[in-house]
């Protein structure tokens, strides 16, 4: 066999494959900085073996089992009676464009034809991996993973993962894996809560992510093989165990988006945030709005007067959208009715719904609603009417979760509803911004009567539907996704929506830790992050207003809390804040983030560095160091990224640093019991 390379450049990096001579194959040749495809592979092996095939030991970018039949394959597939299991094919050709790759490889005897796809994305350092697979026959696929990702490592692989539960998403997770299998993910018919669909793998400094872009079940799997290289599997995951494939039809894997970066965890997370920035595309470039959110100062109780107290409220402090949230339609006194049935209470809005976004918008707010369109409570009309659109499986009982069931959004009539439902809701009202929750995973998860048929696709092709059809059809609309916190956050949701909702807990240090974690894999633009009255659930230390206000500015700014109850000094501070934000948020949202230190330090933040402006937000989390009764040092927060010859002016105090002071020493930061958190904006001399 002819040995054939072809090498994928992005900005900074290079990904070379290789067709392997000892099988029928592709094989990672070099993955790192650009040139690292000149001289000897480092993934190249003895190709002698003890007990399993070549293929096993290989490190194959893709291969089925039978080829691979030991250690673990992305493909297996037989034909619908289960016999023939397995996949012997040949490679049959390869297209190459500049920036794209398709190798082709057919099982002729099975029916099958497998391309591997390759395709860089402009202005970032992300690869795009993904698979199609059409079949001559009908066949069953039972594994259909997007790609698989060999890394070379040294010794134990150091894997970072995001885990945790619901309110406590995003929870920076490492482990050193030196032998053995990893595997995360979700069966939930969403991202999950527990884990996001995002790992990654460290080898020294060098540092390699993959995030996979499915907003349905999912896994990512590491195993350390024999022969010291790490390999990763992911892709989606079949509610019903396997996919029937019709003959002539093509099924279409989900991306996963590779990166790398020389820089650790630090730099990997920047090459997440460049990509994020590419996913909103012209979007990036409206502002997102501070926003206020009335859930946590009146729950269900909602009313056209109280909504309006809250409004006036939020309007003096500098709010710029006001967001009412749960309870505002017909039935919902309480979390057991009215999902489904999307129209205005007209007992809580007398006036009618019209006018009372007309009043709030004289405040010069813009107007944002809640909705969850996948819901449907078991007493609403929708229910009564259609029982036949939600999840069941015959002779079984459904399960309620938060008193209500899910909506079989991959039947077309439901979508239609669905979309129907929030062009009647945009058209007939002034609506700038929809936050779309949902609040329970499918259980009974069948539609009797359809035969065979992959459940979870086509829920995530609804969804997606509906998301395009918004954005086409309401363009000015600003979309926040959300799924009970931070339980769908994925690239397909990323790029048709504008902002996500990282997590229902609001309190000051949980909440630090969470976007901590969030922000190793997503942007500063799309993280909605709220000022409440919440306390800590997890970590009750009490924390300032301020703290609030400079953890929450560290994305995109909202208050959620009972203006009601504040005092006039309270609110003229959080206009102080707000007005601080506005003035920065521009290098928060377009900027270089770099993560100070971690929750766990007594001191923590976050960097943002555009056109000569740093923003440093500045947090407290440990006891103080008994100053000043005892002699002791500011705290100090160093830098990273500045021009050590360059000097940095703190626009509030005056004080000029040169750039090897901040990077050496650090800013520092007389933290007492008064003052927990400091926002400080640097100018470039």
């Amino acid at each position: 066999m002819t040995d054939q390379r072809w090498t994928l450049r992005t900005e900074h990096t290079s990904y070379t494959v290789r067709l392997c001579p000892d099988g029928p194959w592709a094989e990672l040749d070099a993955w790192g900085p650009l040139g690292v495809e000149h001289g000897p592979s480092a993934l190249h092996r003895s190709r002698r073996t003890h007990f399993i095939t070549p293929a096993d030991a290989a490190p194959a970018e893709y291969l089925p089992y039978g080829l691979r039949p030991f250690t673990g394959a992305e493909l297996v597939a037989s034909r619908p009676g289960g016999e023939d299991r397995g996949v012997w094919w040949e490679f049959t050709g390869a297209e190459e464009q500049p920036g794209a790759l398709r190798l082709a490889f057919t099982d002729e005897l099975l029916g099958l034809r497998t391309v591997l796809c390759y395709a860089t994305v402009p202005g970032t350092d992300v690869i795009h991996r993904w698979t199609e697979l059409t079949a001559t026959g009908e066949l069953r696929l039972e594994r259909l993973d997007s790609a698989a990702v060999n890394i070379p490592v040294t010794g134990a692989a150091r894997l970072t993962y995001l885990s945790g539960q619901w309110s406590q998403e995003f929870g920076r997770t490492q482990l050193d894996l030196a032998r053995g299998t990893f595997t995360i993910g979700s069966l939930q018919g969403a991202p999950g809560h527990a884990y996001a669909p995002w790992l990654a793998v460290q080898d020294g400094e060098a540092a390699y992510g993959l995030a996979l872009e499915w907003p349905g079940n999912w896994h990512i799997t590491a195993e350390a093989e024999p022969g010291g290289s790490l390999r990763v599997r992911a892709g989606r995951v079949p509610h019903e165990g396997a996919v029937r494939l019709a003959p002539g039809e093509t099924l279409t894997t989900p991306r996963l988006a590779c990166a790398f970066s020389p820089d650790g965890l630090d730099g990997l997370s920047r090459v997440w945030h460049g990509y994020e920035r590419v996913l909103s595309g012209e979007r990036l470039h409206r502002p997102r709005k501070v926003l206020y959110n009335s859930w946590e100062a009146t729950g269900f109780d909602v009313d056209a007067a109280g909504q309006l107290e809250l409004a006036k409220a939020a309007a003096d402090i500098g709010a710029e959208l006001f967001v009412v949230d749960d309870g505002w339609f017909t039935g919902r006194a309480d979390d057991t009715g009215g999902l489904g049935d999307w129209y205005p209470d007209p007992a809580a809005f007398p006036d009618g719904f019209g006018q009372f976004i007309d009043a709030v918008k004289a405040l010069g707010l813009d107007f944002g609603l809640w909705v969850e369109p996948e819901a449907v409570s078991p007493g609403s009309r929708l229910y009564a009417e259609h029982p036949e659109w939600v999840y069941r499986v015959d002779g079984r009982p459904s399960r309620l979760v938060r008193n209500q069931l899910l909506l079989d959004l991959g039947r077309t009539d439901v979508q239609d509803f669905v979309i129907g439902t929030l062009d009647r809701l945009l058209g007939a009202y002034d609506i700038d911004y929809l936050k779309w929750d949902m609040n329970r995973p499918p259980t009974e998860r069948g539609r009797p009567g359809a035969g065979p048929v992959d459940l979870d696709a086509e829920h995530v092709a609804g969804y997606l539907r509906v998301l395009d059809h918004l954005r086409a059809a309401h363009p000015h609309v600003t979309v926040e996704g959300c799924a009970g916190g931070g339980g769908r956050v994925d690239h397909a949701t990323i790029a048709r929506t504008d902002v996500v909702w990282p997590s229902d807990n609001t309190a000051p240090l949980d909440r630090l830790s969470v976007q901590h974690g969030f922000l190793h894999a997503h942007a500063p633009h799309i993280m909605s992050s709220w000022v409440t009255d919440a306390p800590g659930v997890f970590d009750p230390r009490p924390r300032s207003l301020a703290f609030r206000f400079v953890n929450a500015m560290c994305g995109v700014l909202g208050v959620g809390a009972d203006l009601r109850a504040w005092t006039a000094q309270q609110r003229a501070e959080a206009a102080g804040w707000i007005a601080r934000y506005k003035e920065v948020r521009e290098v928060i949202h377009h900027g270089e983030a770099r993560l100070l230190g971690t929750p766990q330090d007594p001191s923590c933040g976050v960097q943002y560095d555009l056109g000569g402006r740093t923003v440093v937000a500045a947090l407290s989390t440990g006891r103080l160091d008994g100053a000043p009764l005892l002699p002791g040092r500011p705290d100090r927060l160093r830098l990273r990224g500045l021009d050590p010859a360059a000097r940095y002016r703190d626009t509030a105090t005056g004080t000029s640093y040169s750039g090897a002071h901040l990077l050496h020493h650090g800013l520092p930061f007389p933290w007492s019991a008064g003052h927990d958190a400091d926002l400080v904006v640097l100018i470039r001399e």
